[in-house]
Order: structure tokens, then sequence, then C-alpha cells
């Protein structure tokens, strides 16, 4: 079977975990949980980076410290991993979802343009949703698949509707927007390191942010909230959310490799783009301008998506389908769903991954390659 997207736990891992072993740092604090979280904020151009046990939790205290309280709304995107629209609800809120762009499959700009001007209204240093009443503290853009949406377009307008920006970056590390990087634009940005991402830890999160108070508050807040060195007093209801010290040696050795991971994965995309540009409905996802993706997780457009997922399977090709929008889904599915003709249904509808690990080789690409057009033949 040819994966869609494995580890690539070719660099420094074993021996970074060895030593955490050899001297008995394999818990919460730890040489590599400082490392770790310094080289995500250097490599992100972020004053802070804080981390966490996986990208749901760096979300979920980001949007607490962002200021979500129950009975708000935060605007999200209407096709993205389940992980934001979940933590949204945690706290008491609700996602209002927007619907993408038909090209770039981001968070549609334009779209929200007028959702704003004409849904909403800012009263009292906060937007509001007229309709309904209540308040939109936060939108959280998600950067799907490696692309990014339009930082431009969207930090103009949160400036102009008093909402706080946090970035959900999870599949965006590398990746970035005029050279700023994904994940350092909002009051925060939050990563994921889990097993199929572009770098991994196994399991893991990071936050980042320019701000010091909050980035401090943010440890606090993963600590359980202890409030002292010694004693066992906790001043503020706290969270078990910070990374073990193991799994951040983990994380060192994978940075130091994550350039080159980029590379593969851009050189990867390249070439199932040119060999594919000729198979009837074959349609990749269009990048965002001044966009420079890291290519996470190749996905395009093709006709009878479905049934070429299950013929690749049958041909030992691990494909996917696209992640079914939050509106589908039944916890989300009375929420507001703000649209011009569902183009995220038809983006799901027609999207396949396909494999592009950044250890894949060119064989294991020509075979997919090939396999594709067999099916269309």
């Amino acid at each position: 079977m040819i994966p869609l997207s494995e580890p690539n736990l070719g660099g420094n891992e074993l021996k970074y975990v060895s030593d955490c072993i050899e001297t008995n740092w394999v818990s919460s604090v730890g040489s590599y949980v400082d490392k770790f979280e310094q080289m995500s904020a250097a490599y992100c151009d972020v004053a802070k980076g804080i981390a966490a046990t996986n990208g749901t939790a760096a979300l979920h205290i980001s949007l607490i410290l962002g200021g979500v309280q129950r009975g708000d709304l935060v605007i999200l995107p209407n096709i993205t991993f389940v992980a934001p629209a979940n933590v949204i609800k945690y706290i008491g809120a609700d996602p209002l979802l927007m619907d993408v762009d038909k090209d770039t499959w981001q968070l549609d700009t334009v779209l929200l343009e007028r959702f704003l001007a004409t849904e909403c209204e800012v009263r009292g240093g906060y937007c509001y949703h007229v309709s309904s009443g209540r308040r939109i503290p936060v939108i959280l853009p998600v950067h799907v698949l490696g692309n990014m949406v339009n930082m431009e377009a969207l930090m103009t307008l949160a400036e102009s509707y008093r909402l706080t920006v946090i970035e959900d970056a999870t599949e965006a590390l590398g990746s970035t927007y005029n050279g700023k990087p994904a994940g350092s634009f909002g009051l925060f940005g939050c990563l994921s390191y889990n097993g199929n991402k572009i770098i991994t830890t196994g399991g893991g999160g990071m936050i980042l942010t320019n701000d010091e108070k909050l980035a401090a508050k943010a440890k606090h807040l993963t600590t359980q909230a202890k409030a002292s060195a010694l004693d066992y007093y906790h001043d503020e209801l706290g969270y078990n959310y910070r990374l073990v010290n193991i799994l951040a040696a983990i994380g060192v050795a994978q940075m130091e490799q994550l350039d080159a991971f980029i590379v593969r994965k851009r050189a990867v995309a390249e070439m199932y783009s040119s060999a594919l540009k000729e198979v009837p409905g074959f349609r990749p996802q269009t990048v965002t301008a001044n966009v420079n993706p890291n290519c996470w997780l190749y996905t395009a457009a093709f006709h009878r998506s479905k049934e070429l997922i299950a013929y690749l399977k049958e041909h030992q090709v691990q494909a996917r389908p696209f992640w079914v929008p939050m509106n589908q889904l039944p916890v989300f599915e009375n929420d507001v769903y703000y649209n011009n003709g569902d183009i995220s249904g038809e983006v799901f509808g027609d999207c396949v991954s396909l494999p592009c690990s950044s250890g894949i080789t060119d064989e294991m690409v020509a075979i997919v390659i090939n396999k594709i057009k067999e099916f269309y033949a």
C-alpha cells in the first residue's frame, strides 16, 4: 500500500528521544520542550511558542485567551477539519460558518466582506450579528491543505469590524503570504504535529503569539493553572495540555528537517499537477495570490471522485475524500451557514487527496499517476 501521508523519521529523532530516557527527562518539562518552543517561534517569526498536547488544545486555549465566551459566534470556514469547530463548542459558543472560494478552497474573503457589511454592526468596540444580536469577537481562518487565506483582505476586514484573528495554521507550517509565515498574522496562531502533518511529534501542538503576557498566560493555563512552583495552589480553571519532553525531542529533530520536507512536498505536487493536467475533470487547488504553500496534502478535484478512491484502494494506493463540510455534520447543522451557492458542498463532492508523504519516491508517485490514468482510460 502506498500511504497517503506518513511520518518521515529519518533524522535525529532516536538520538534525542534516547537522551530523554537516559536522563529521565520524559515528562512536561525539559530542555527539548524549551528548544522546540523556541525553534517553532523563530521559524514562524513570532516572539513566543507554547507547546501543547495537540493542535486542538492549542486552539482551545487561544480561543479562551482571545476572549470568546459562552453565547458568542466565531467566524469559521465551512471547509475545515472538525477540530476548530469543536473547540468553539467547548466554550459554549457557536461557529458562524462561511463558505469558501471556489478555486482556492479557503475562506471566501469577498463573501466575508459582504456578510460583515450587510449582516453585522460594530458597537461598544465589538462586532455583532444583527439578526441574532450575538457578539462575534473572533474570526478563525483555517489555512486549508497548506494553502493560505487572502490574509491582506482578511486582516483589513478584521480591523474594520473589531474582530480578533486567531489562525488555524495546523496544515500550513512553512507556508507564507507575502513572505510572512502562516500563524504569525493574528493574536494567536496554532500548529499541529499529528502523525500525518508535515512534521510530527506523534501528537502535539503549538500556540504562537507576539504577546508575551498572553504567552505566559497560555503556559499557565496549559499547566493546570498551577500558581506556585512548590504548593499545589491553582488560581483558576486550568488544563492538562502541556507537551511532554520526549515528544518535543521528536519535534526538535523534525524541525531540523522541515525545509527539506517542504522542498520534497512541492516537488511531488508539481509532478502530480503536470502529469494529470490532461485527465478529464482534473482541477488542482489554486494557490492564493502571494502565497508560497508548503503543499502539505496534495488534493485535486476529479470526476467520479468516490469511484476513483475505491479503484485506487483496490490497487494498493491510499487516497481520501475531502473533509465533510461542517454544515453537513449533525453537531453543526443548525449553525448559521453564510454562502452564495454552497461551494463547500461542490468541493467536498469532487476532491480527492493523493499520496504525498515527504518520503514518497518518484516511482511511487508514478504508480499513483498511472493508476489514475488507467481509471479514466
